[in-house]
């Protein structure tokens, strides 16, 4: 073994430095592109996920087509029937997969781990204002690994150029009604239009008659053909033409509501799960803060009462015997209502079932059918107590019709749900009050008060641009009914209304009918005493928040 002598040892540091090089990196970009890092299509891969996200809290969110997204304090799993309509319309070639991340409670690991596992071709979701971030995680996620991604709803309908810019992983966006866009577009993307069954080819000769894609150059698709679409050519987003409107509802196939998690859809006072049933589209009133109008405006379509008992009597054979009546305004045709309960009547279908209205849709004798039919609960949107409140917001109705009409339905044998806005145009501290006063009034069985939001697309967004009532700094996912506020009215805080909202709630709630209500929660099963249990905790918490303001 020989050892170095102190003399003969070489610093190398004393060396002189080379020369600056000019950068040579390794470029390995080649070799990744041709598949290297890509995993072979596992037996359970899917050419299209259909997809409600892990949300932002991993707490219960209301989502679905033509609605906002908000933090549910009551507890409800909003069933995805829209996700089941879509998939309904794929159906075949096309092999989907439903993922609803929020009706299974799963973190965004878990969902990671679903994505490796049926590796999507192409990854459908819904982008709402205040989960818009989180939405547009999942599609990093699904690009990340080689789908191409797709966005729908009433986000991205008013604003889709600036809903696309600054995130790039989304590469599509189907503008209004989504349904034909999104077949339409999978279609010419995975060279299947040729493949399209005789009842889809239908709907397209039918509802866009005037329609005829071509293929560009070296048979590129032309994506500039497809109707109802936003899409990246180059550093440029290009918005399409709209597509018209589905004329005919009846001429959709039925919502493929097996793939859905229906054990998992729950609802106040509801003994096991629900789900719902779209009964129309569109709605003629003007409420000029409603975001249903963005996506399917004022002209309304309607879904045949046949078909309706059809498919409840499907989901019977799927073991589900509640149902809510989902639509922009369910009573918005007395006829349809009418004939519907007949049927139900008639064929002693035996479902339970719930539903919105407005106060001026409805009349006696039609709220006594629909209770015979077995109607138990409905939501009614009375927004304000004062009425120049309401007519500021075009609502159309009156304090003294909404009485009327709850009592009518207490009458009948129907509960009533009642939704409250805070901080319309026009509201002071005292018609406020009069509001609160005005709910303590009502045969209310459940009341939850919002604060008013201006969602993109909506009448009362461009009132409040113009006015310049937006807070300053805002952000999508701050323009919330629910739990925060981003308007600052001259005569009213974001501060205030929020105190405002909590102190609504409280003095409704906290009185003895409201307080029995809450406890007959307990008792419907165990999954609702557990809900009713959380549900209680969290508006004690939430409705005894204070905002900086003395409580009287």
């Amino acid at each position: 073994m020989s050892t170095q002598k102190d003399s003969d040892w070489k610093n190398l540091g004393a060396s002189r430095i080379p020369k600056l090089r000019m950068a040579n990196f390794p470029n390995a970009d080649e070799i990744v592109i041709q598949g290297l890092t890509q995993a072979p299509r596992s037996k359970d891969a899917v050419d299209v996920m259909l997809v409600n996200p892990p949300t932002p809290d991993q707490g219960l969110w209301i989502r679905t087509q033509h609605r906002v997204g908000r933090r549910t304090r009551e507890n409800m799993v909003w069933p995805q029937v829209s996700l089941a309509q879509m998939a309904a319309l794929l159906q075949p070639p096309y092999s989907v997969k439903i993922i609803d991340a929020n009706a299974e409670r799963m973190d965004w690991e878990t969902f990671k781990q679903l994505l490796d596992r049926y590796q999507p071709k192409y990854y459908l979701t819904q982008l709402t204002a205040p989960t818009l971030e989180n939405d547009l995680y999942g599609c990093f996620l699904a690009k990340a690994r080689g789908a191409k991604t797709i966005a729908f709803g009433t986000h991205v309908t008013p604003i889709p150029r600036e809903t696309m810019r600054p995130y790039p992983s989304l590469d599509f966006a189907l503008v209004g009604e989504p349904d034909l866009t999104m077949r339409d577009l999978i279609d010419h993307l995975d060279e299947r239009a040729d493949e399209r069954s005789d009842e889809v080819r239908k709907l397209f000769e039918k509802h866009d008659p005037d329609y005829q894609p071509e293929n560009g150059a070296r048979g590129e698709i032309n994506l500039s053909k497809i109707m109802g679409l936003a899409w990246r050519r180059g550093g440029e987003i290009v918005v399409n033409l709209p597509r018209p409107f589905i004329a005919d509802l009846n001429d959709m196939p039925m919502p493929r509501h097996e793939l859905l998690p229906l054990t998992k859809y729950r609802m106040p006072m509801i003994k096991g799960p629900f789900t719902f049933i779209v009964t129309s589209r569109g709605c003629p009133a003007g409420c000029m803060f409603c975001i249903k109008h963005v996506s399917y405006q004022y002209s309304v379509r309607l879904r045949s009462p046949k078909l309706l008992v059809e498919e409840m009597m499907r989901l019977k054979e799927l073991g589900i015997h509640n149902i809510h009546m989902y639509a922009d305004l369910f009573t918005v045709n007395r006829d349809q209502v009418m004939e519907l309960c007949e049927r139900m009547i008639t064929e002693d279908i035996g479902i339970k079932w719930t539903c919105n209205s407005r106060v001026d849709y409805v009349d006696k004798e039609m709220l006594q059918r629909m209770s015979a039919a077995g109607c138990w609960l409905i939501s009614w949107g009375i927004e304000s107590g004062n009425e120049q409140v309401l007519q500021r917001a075009r609502k159309g109705t009156t304090p003294d019709k909404a009485k009327k009409a709850l009592h009518w339905a207490k009458d009948a044998g129907i509960k009533n749900w009642g939704y409250f806005i805070i901080g319309l145009p026009g509201e002071t501290e005292e018609t406020i009050r009069e509001t609160i006063d005005f709910s303590k009034s009502l045969p209310l069985d459940i009341a939850l008060f919002h604060v008013a939001a201006p969602y993109p697309g909506t009448p009362f967004f461009f009132d409040v641009v113009e006015n310049d009532w937006f807070r300053r700094g805002t952000r999508w996912e701050q323009v919330d009914m629910d739990r925060g506020t981003v308007l600052d009215y001259p005569n009213l805080s974001a501060e205030r209304l929020l105190y405002w909202q909590r102190r609504a709630f409280r003095e409704w709630a906290l009185r003895p009918g409201p307080m029995m209500t809450y406890l007959r929660m307990l008792f419907t099963d165990l999954y609702t005493f557990k809900s009713a249990i959380n549900v209680g905790l969290q508006h004690l918490s939430w409705a005894t928040t204070e905002t900086g303001f003395p409580t009287d």
